[in-house]
């Protein structure tokens, strides 16, 4: 059985009656846009932050409780309440209600369902003397109300200042003065090792602290974030801690409890946690701009990998990203890099895989410089580029095209001398091209089929992915497609495809050894 990977928060329950008198007792809604409205004040908070190491060669105490007397001021309780709403179905999903059929019973009107109101649960860490508090957005994202209990037993209403769903962090506000800010640790000046402390409101029974070391760094589990770079820990943590804090032996801030990887449902010993370097860089957008104005560079990448280098004819490096797509018009397609080309540094640290790229360049400011080297056919070379700022529109789905082709289709060699054996292709006709919401740019052939127990299965190839490149040759149409996989000379294919709408590169081993 696979492990799930389950958000410490929502610990979120409905409640009818009693939700719906503390509605009428006043509550106020809050403007829950991702942009978060305006911002109280143009200028970022200033947080505390001590830059210096960990003692690492300090022996262990016997006990952390003056630590924790002097972290816990600085986490809070946040409690969130979702209003009772009336919800009308859109076409489609008014589970067969919006039929023409039952909707005479309803007076020709699509169907509405009752929403009852929901009471949710969770932690924050006060960022700033003059009332900001830093928590996940899952833990305020669709509240009505949110109500901050301080640690000296104050309950403030607070007002969201932004959300920031890429990254899982939001920042809220509260009308207060001279709180008890928590300082800030340098994420990046962690080891793996180092213990740490969480601090939080697991199950609502009150302010916990647990302990444990930090256990990785760099996790990405996938969540389903844009951004993910996680501290994983042991310390205990559980339902009501998300947007807590994790912190070290001296009390500083290294992350904001988020998730904690289990299979049943309750903590097994992976907790993971928000860096605090991206918590400030996040903060300090959402408090200027009500939003996060991140870099952009305009490129997809993917790792690369052995098998790939291989492919791609490297010798001097099996570590890097390798550039899959170039958006046209963007930064890095300004900048002269295409796709194929291999990122190996990046402002002269060395790249060790694809996220590196994206989050440090997601950190940058618009107008910020990068230098990249990149080697393109196996020869390095620089280019230096001027990042942009991400577009509004950057990751949507574009244009379904109206565009036409014949209608062919055929099956890749099924013989010993042809390569991708078992894996079915066909034109991307416009009907197709409509189904998968394929990009008018793209051309290629569609993947129809792919046997269960060939090479291209294990290789990752789906039916629905288009075939753009083979052994680095274009592919058009079905038959070219076709004609480059007959009489192959070697067992290993390059395969570039459009996959679920991303471009990536896949390398096809028929060979007799599994593709890695």
């Amino acid at each position: 059985m696979n492990a799930n990977i389950i958000r410490t928060f929502p610990f979120r329950h409905r409640r009818a009656v009693a939700v719906a008198a503390l509605a009428l007792a006043g509550a106020v809604a809050t403007s829950l846009a991702i942009t978060g409205g305006e911002a109280l004040l143009k200028k970022p908070p200033v947080v505390k932050l001590d830059s210096t190491p960990v003692d690492r060669a300090a022996l262990e105490p016997a006990s952390y409780a003056k630590v924790a007397k002097a972290v816990s001021p600085s986490v809070v309780k946040i409690v969130t309440e979702i209003k009772a709403r009336t919800i009308t179905m859109t076409p489609g999903q008014g589970y067969g209600l919006d039929n023409p059929f039952f909707r005479q019973f309803f007076g020709g009107e699509l169907p509405q369902m009752r929403q009852a109101p929901e009471v949710g649960l969770g932690s924050g860490v006060i960022i700033s003397s003059d009332g900001y508090i830093v928590t996940n957005n899952h833990v305020v994202k669709g509240a009505d109300r949110v109500t901050v209990t301080l640690n000296d037993g104050r309950e403030l209403h607070a007002k969201i200042i932004g959300r920031d769903p890429q990254t899982d962090l939001a920042v809220i506000k509260v009308d207060a003065s001279d709180l008890p800010a928590i300082t800030f640790a340098e994420s990046s000046k962690a080891e793996v090792g180092d213990r740490v402390l969480a601090i939080g409101n697991p199950f609502g029974i009150g302010e916990t602290v647990t302990s444990g070391i930090i256990s990785a760094k760099g996790r990405r589990p996938g969540l389903g974030l844009a951004y993910e770079d996680f501290l994983q820990t042991d310390a205990a943590i559980n339902p009501g801690n998300s947007g807590g804090a994790l912190v070290d032996v001296q009390g500083r801030l290294v992350g904001i409890n988020t998730a904690i990887l289990t299979r049943s449902g309750g903590f097994q010993g992976v907790g993971l946690a928000i860096p605090s370097d991206l918590v400030r860089s996040v903060v300090d957008s959402i408090v200027q701009h009500g939003k996060v104005i991140r870099g952009f560079l305009g490129v997809t990448i993917q790792n690369l990998t052995p098998s790939l280098a291989e492919s791609f004819e490297l010798k001097s490096t099996t570590t890097g990203a390798i550039v899959t797509d170039v958006r046209p018009g963007g930064p890095a397609d300004k900048a002269g890099l295409q796709s194929g080309d291999v990122i190996v540094e990046m402002n002269g640290r060395k790249i060790k895989e694809s996220s590196d790229i994206s989050l440090k360049v997601a950190q940058m400011a618009p107008d910020s410089k990068v230098s990249l080297k990149v080697e393109r056919n196996g020869k390095p070379m620089t280019i230096n580029a001027t990042v942009g700022k991400m577009p509004a529109d950057y990751g949507e789905i574009m244009a379904r095209a109206n565009g036409s082709s014949d209608d062919n289709s055929g099956a890749l060699s099924n013989n010993d001398q042809g390569v991708l054996n078992g894996v079915a292709v066909a034109d991307l006709d416009p009907a197709t091209r409509r189904e998968l919401n394929v990009p008018f740019r793209i051309r290629g052939a569609v993947i129809t089929d792919v046997a269960q127990d060939s090479a291209s299965a294990r290789a990752g190839l789906k039916p629905g992915d288009i075939i753009l490149e083979i052994n680095h040759h274009p592919v058009h149409d079905a038959d070219e497609a076709v004609k480059l996989t007959e009489h192959a000379t070697t067992k290993k294919t390059l395969v570039k495809l459009w996959s679920r709408g991303g471009i990536i590169y896949a390398v096809v081993d028929e060979s007799g050894t599994p593709s890695p």
